[in-house]
């Protein structure tokens, strides 16, 4: 009963999805967002795009885990990263006021083919990872929503990842946009409805949940915040899904969508999150990411509320990912020609791609976040130096920086290694993260500090 209602409800969200994807598509709509008319999106479309993309199925469930084990500082720790709607916002703001039309044009000036070369190598690991991490909570919803059925993870993520690509390569970004809107809409319905049934909960104690230290303590969240705060300038210029969105409409309403953005996605955040502190409070042993939990805690109709909202949000950054990646392999790349069947070819390559992965790699949905968070620490030096200060960077000093952030991700990847071991502090893994952050901001910094000068 509860599978078929999370199949039905689901199944009529993609329905509804194609039905507002455009009909038609030009290369306009297709890759610069433009509607059938040839309009730029408008202030809430932005908006709730923005939000809908970055409230992504697995930062909701991270929130939660973190909830969970490091309680109201985890929540904190993951709800600070959407800090980067400001100070993405900000880069946004400083780049076309300098005439750069993305991230990859002011690269390309200050920096060449090569600058542009790393920045996009990181750019396609974070949109690969994206398709991963979000076709791997829909397994793992399924998995819980089908305990008894065979291959059922495997099915659905193969079954989204194909519905994905289908109207997302329909209207490539014009249809992420029209989709996004509906999609972010019946998110905001379906959980709040699912938070107003837990804070209104017998066992639902606001003080309790707003002081609590998770079921490992608090200390990792606390460290974690800390990393998150770290990260938090450079995370928003490697994501190109938030950057593509700062380049759509007038600077204006841009600021403005920006602005909106961060509240009501840190909200929704914080709330999601608010469900696995609760689920450390009452004590529930942690089964599935939390999804086993919350079968045994909360009741039928609102754990289905919980896996509808998991996978509409998986959905929609689905679609927007592969409208990213591509603009990034026909637009930045150019390895296709700038036509619907040539960006079409390059979302078929990601979505399988990231299928492939997902079916086969790694489960753990942080280390998603925290490697590709520590590779765009690069970009922390070299905008703040080169963009803020106006600064010329010598080509050494930006390959400096890059080559420490690709190691320091590196090497909170391979972690449990024995060259890891031998180079990282003992203790907790956000402690190691904490270090190999401050390592790379110190390196990179040193680096293009020594190899910058006044713009003449």
């Amino acid at each position: 009963m509860l599978a078929t209602a999370i199949v039905t409800v689901f199944g009529l969200i993609v329905l509804a999805s194609i039905a507002v994807a455009p009909r038609r598509a030009t290369a306009a709509v297709f890759f610069g967002g433009r509607t059938a008319a040839g309009q730029p999106p408008g202030l809430w479309t932005l908006v709730l795009s923005q939000v809908t993309t970055w409230i992504f199925a697995r930062s909701l469930m991270n929130a939660a885990i973190l909830g969970y084990f490091y309680g109201i500082w985890g929540v904190l720790a993951y709800t600070a990263y959407y800090g980067s709607f400001l100070t993405g916002g900000m880069i946004v703001s400083r780049l076309r006021a300098d005439g750069a039309g993305s991230v990859q044009g002011w690269l390309g000036r200050r920096f060449g083919a090569g600058g542009t070369a790393c920045y996009n190598l990181v750019v396609a690991l974070r949109l690969l990872s994206e398709v991963f991490a979000n076709l791997l909570v829909v397994g793992l919803i399924f998995a819980a929503a089908l305990p008894e059925t065979g291959h059922a993870r495997e099915a659905a993520i193969i079954a989204v990842a194909g519905l994905g690509l289908a109207y997302s390569g329909w209207g490539g970004l014009g249809a992420a946009l029209r989709t996004d809107v509906l999609q972010m809409l019946v998110f905001l319905v379906i959980f709040a409805g699912a938070f107003a049934a837990l804070v209104t909960a017998p066992g639902f104690e606001a003080g309790a949940v707003l002081t609590a230290e998770g079921a490992a303590g608090a200390r990792p969240g606390q460290v974690l915040l800390v990393v998150a705060l770290l990260q938090v300038f450079s995370y928003p210029a490697h994501d190109p899904v938030m950057m593509d969105r700062g380049f759509l409409a007038d600077r204006a309403t841009t600021r403005a969508a920006f602005g909106h953005a961060f509240w009501i996605s840190a909200l929704c955040i914080f709330g999601f999150g608010l469900f696995g502190v609760q689920a450390g409070l009452e004590g529930a042993a942690y089964e599935g990411e939390l999804l086993g939990t919350w079968a045994g805690m909360f009741p039928p109709w609102l754990f289905a509320a919980l896996l509808i909202s998991l996978l509409v949000s998986a959905l929609s950054t689905l679609d927007s990912a592969l409208a990213s990646a591509a603009r990034l392999v026909v637009e930045e790349l150019r390895l296709a020609p700038r036509t619907l069947p040539g960006g079409r070819a390059a979302m078929a390559v990601f979505a399988v791609a990231g299928t492939l992965l997902t079916l086969w790699g790694n489960q753990t949905l942080f280390d998603a976040v925290a490697v590709s968070g520590t590779a765009s620490m690069f970009l922390a030096p070299v905008l703040g130096v080169g963009l803020l200060l106006n600064r010329a960077i010598a080509a050494w000093a930006y390959a400096a920086a890059f080559a420490a952030a690709l190691a320091g991700a590196a090497l909170y990847f391979a972690r449990g290694s024995a060259l890891a071991g031998a180079l990282l502090p003992a203790g907790h893994k956000y402690d190691q993260l904490l270090v190999i952050c401050l390592t790379v901001l110190a390196l990179g910094f040193a680096a293009v500090l020594a190899g910058s000068r006044r713009r003449g």
